[in-house]
């Protein structure tokens, strides 16, 4: 057998391999040395982590092997390189200023130990840092400890307390602690097992001399190794977070955004110069006390600080306006965002307020008087001017004038442009009517010159095609209904801003779905045969399928109308993107879910199917408008367009509170299609064919905004219906379907198509319209819950889970949208069996409405 080398440690710190005798069973090394010393100089080893718990202090790990060939190949001289690689047992024996180390680059975690003298637990720290990847130096008097300390910052530094008679470790402890850096350190007490005639002692002593844990001696590496990885995934990772908290602060100083932060009981804890700068106090002000003890604005809402405190107690951020009022006494505006912090035991312990100045009037009052306590008066004097500038009513043409030299020159370029507007040739319709009618009017009576004037005002207003409520005596639910769904909510913000988000899947659906429509289940399979009927049950495929409807009826009415023939995919590709599509509806929402699209395709479908319908669309119009109606509400988050404009949701902001939800519904539907090649049905078709449908489903999806729903009522009826009546009445012949040729009455067609199917809930046979009232009622009753849990106005109050009548919010619905708009259609379409489920459903509510019944079944039928 070779020799085994064992490593020395001369007093000058240099370390030595030298050889000694191995044996050839399990591998123990002499303490005797032969031959001359070669010197391994900067004994760092990088090495694998050990493979397997080691068992043997004498023969180490299983890595043991490679981490001293490594020591070898660091070393200097060929002697020690030969040796090294025959290396079968290791002992160290330090000196009082020299160390070992072992690292893995795994982990940035060190280690110290301070051991006197080497033993089995000494050894099974050492292993146990090698098992886990730590870097390990080991020291043997106070002083290399201190000094290796300062050097290296341990995170981990274990002391043998077992005996006194070689240092002091509570001492050691102590002088560790005296430095800077030992803030950031666990410090480890390694103590005699209690004998068993003796009461185990207090481990208050170690915890005053600076100690965190004590360590019963236990030479097992595997107990070893347990503590240190304890330690690193409790104290350790905890340090971490503490040494970036300079770096945070030194960001939030630099942030110019306002920061406070205050404890669970609103005592101030932080504030940034920012905060001191927008507020005028010093942080010396502001730091311990309570956020009562500051004075408060009197614009607030009386409620505002109640809301607020409701919902951040529960975890919640708030978002919003909110007035405070700074040291010298003015109110100012501000954007402000609170979110609470979670601590240990899932408890608030925190609350961050992020403060921005909101851009109003008061706001540049504020910056102007912000500029005048610092001083600085020119500034004060630009902003003003400029700030004048953006606000219509605070300047004109004269006080211009009165300001420069320059000013005739501006007041002589006003009056050309004018001249110019008023001679402009560029005339839209609405300008030829109004000139005719003014022209009318020269050669009128007094009375006829007065009536066209009435036309002019209505004319002049933007809501053309709106009825227009009376105010006496009108039916609540009505009022409600009709300024929740048509108005964006925007006459009705309080001022206080909650942002209301969803989270958007774009994953497939993990349900096993269908390779082809043949592979359908069985029981699946026999509902879809009565999918054209409009006396199809939606809700028993939502059973069936798990509330994954769209993707089973989607597969089958796409293959009736020949989709994939007409886009050149794969029927693959069609069930991938159903699937995706129908993974981000939210199958929490009460009405608008998966189930709600897949009726609006089944009832889209069946409008296809009606012989006018039907000679009236290309091909292209039909297979647009499936996927529009398949697409028409994804991701939907529950609430109405007034509720996302009222709190400032996200989205109303990227769509300037303009059909918020509809424009998010088609620019999702398409960056969810175009997105993954598995599910891009529009790969295969040229350029204009996808311009010309991706105009169509947009403009259909669009459609179903009920802002616009009179207009386009309207529209439908002064295009299609009265022609068509004109023609019947004006001769005995069969007319010609209205649409083909001219495209503007083909997208009227659609849009109409696409709206009645989206409501046609009203116009199901009774059992389905009672369960489609009770969902979309019961979403409603959340949206308000919502609005008076965040401060928010209230849209439609009459939706009151408490008191609201859901019989008569259905006649109204009906009375107000339902009624002319079916008619229209059916006057079109043919539509005979929807009229009658329609008056059947009416006269339903009626007589509930007549008991004064609240529920949505008749007494005689529950």
């Amino acid at each position: 057998m070779g020799c085994a080398p064992s490593i020395h440690v001369s007093q000058s710190g240099v370390i030595y391999c030298r050889d000694s005798d191995e044996s050839s069973s399990p591998r123990q090394t002499t303490g005797a040395s032969q031959g001359p010393a070669a010197p391994l100089h900067g004994l760092f080893v990088q090495t694998d982590a050990a493979d397997a718990i080691p068992q043997s202090r004498a023969s180490g790990p299983p890595g043991a092997a490679r981490a001293r060939r490594a020591r070898g190949e660091l070393g200097s001289g060929s002697s020690a390189g030969s040796a090294a690689t025959t290396c079968g047992g290791r002992r160290r024996h330090c000196c009082s200023s020299a160390e070992a180390e072992t690292q893995t680059s795994y982990t940035s975690v060190k280690v110290l130990l301070i051991f006197a003298k080497e033993d089995s637990q000494s050894d099974g720290f050492w292993w146990a840092c090698d098992r886990a990847g730590y870097s390990c130096n080991i020291a043997r008097t106070p002083e290399s400890a201190l000094e290796c300390f300062l050097d290296k910052h341990h995170e981990i530094i274990v002391i043998d307390h077992r005996q006194t008679r070689n240092f002091d470790a509570e001492a050691v402890c102590r002088s560790i602690r005296a430095t800077n850096p030992s803030e950031h350190a666990v410090i480890l007490a390694v103590v005699s097992q209690a004998s068993g005639n003796y009461e185990e002692a207090s481990v208050l002593p170690l915890l005053h001399a600076g100690f965190n844990r004590r360590f019963m001696e236990n030479s097992s590496i595997i107990a070893c190794y347990n503590e240190l990885i304890q330690i690193e995934h409790g104290e350790v990772l905890s340090q971490f977070k503490l040494r970036a908290c300079n770096s945070v602060f030194t960001a939030l100083d630099h942030c110019h955004e306002a920061i406070e932060i205050t404890s669970d009981d609103h005592v101030i804890q932080y504030v940034n110069p920012a905060f001191e700068r927008m507020m005028g106090y010093h942080k010396g002000e502001l730091l311990g006390k309570e956020l009562a003890e500051l004075p408060k604005s009197d614009k607030n809402r009386a409620d505002l600080l109640d809301t607020i405190n409701t919902c951040i107690k529960k975890g919640k951020e708030w978002q919003g306006v909110y007035y405070a009022r700074r040291k010298s006494g003015d109110s100012i505006q501000q954007h402000v965002k609170i979110t609470p912090v979670i601590g240990q035991g899932g408890k608030i312990r925190h609350f961050v307020s992020l403060k921005k100045l909101c851009c109003t009037a008061d706001k540049n009052k504020q910056i102007l008087k912000i500029h005048r306590d610092s001083g600085d008066n020119s500034q004060t004097e630009s902003h003003s001017f400029r700030y004048k500038n953006r606000r219509k009513e605070s300047i004109d043409v004269k006080s211009i004038s009165s300001r420069g030299s320059d000013a005739p020159s501006l007041q002589n370029r006003r009056y050309p442009s004018m001249a110019r507007i008023h001679s402009m040739t560029i005339e839209a319709p609405i300008t030829k009517v109004i000139n005719i009618i003014n022209a009318a009017q020269e050669n009128s009576p007094v009375t006829v010159a007065e009536a066209l004037d009435r036309v002019l005002e209505i004319l002049r207003t933007t809501e053309l095609y709106s009825p227009q409520l009376g105010t006496k005596d009108e039916d609540p639910h009505t009022s409600d209904l009709v300024g929740g769904l048509m108005t964006d909510g925007l006459r009705r913000l309080s001022g206080n801003e909650y942002v209301f988000t969803k989270n958007v899947h774009q994953s497939h659906s993990h349900l096993a779905m269908p390779v082809t429509i043949n592979d359908v289940p069985p029981s699946i399979a026999q509902l879809l045969d009565n999918e054209e009927s409009w006396e199809f049950n939606i809700f028993e495929l939502e059973a069936v399928t798990h509330k994954r409807p769209l993707v089973y009826l989607g597969l089958k009415v796409f293959s009736r109308f020949g989709v994939c023939e007409f886009l050149h995919c794969s029927e693959t590709t069609l069930r991938a993107w159903l699937q995706v599509i129908e993974a981000n509806y939210h199958s929490s929402n009460a009405y608008h879910n998966s189930t709600h699209a897949a009726d609006v395709l089944h009832a889209t479908a069946f409008f296809l199917g009606k012989e006018r319908v039907k000679g009236s669309l290309d091909q292209l119009d039909e297979v647009a408008a499936l996927i529009a109606a398949t697409v028409h509400d994804v991701d939907h988050p529950g609430r109405t367009n007034s509720f996302l404009c009222n709190a400032g949701s996200e989205l109303a902001v990227l769509y300037n509170d303009t059909a918020v939800l509809e424009s998010h519904h088609t620019a999702l539907a398409f960056q969810l299609t175009v997105k993954d090649s598995k599910c891009n049905i529009f790969k295969n078709i040229d350029r204009n064919h996808y311009r010309t449908l991706r105009q169509a489903i947009i403009d259909m999806v669009l459609a179903t905004e009920m802002t616009k729903h009179f207009e386009h009522v309207n529209k439908f009826v002064n295009s299609i219906n009265k022609p068509i009546a004109a023609e019947i009445d004006g001769s005995d012949c069969e007319c010609s379907p209205p649409g083909k040729n001219f495209p503007e009455n083909q997208t009227l067609i659609k849009r109409m198509m696409i709206k009645c199917a989206d409501v046609a809930n009203p116009c199901r046979p009774l059992d389905l319209c009672i369960e489609w009232a009770g969902r979309i009622s019961e979403e409603y009753f959340a949206q308000t819950d919502e609005e008076k849990r965040q401060g928010l106005p209230v849209v439609m109050p009459v939706f009151d889970r408490n008191t609201c009548s859901i019989p008569k919010s259905q006649i109204s619905f009906i009375d107000y949208f339902i009624t002319d708009m079916f008619d229209a259609w059916d006057a079109f379409a043919h539509l005979p069996t929807l009229m009658q489920h329609l008056a059947d459903n009416y006269k339903h509510w009626k007589t509930l409405d007549d008991l004064k019944c609240k529920s949505l079944r008749l007494p005689s039928d529950s």
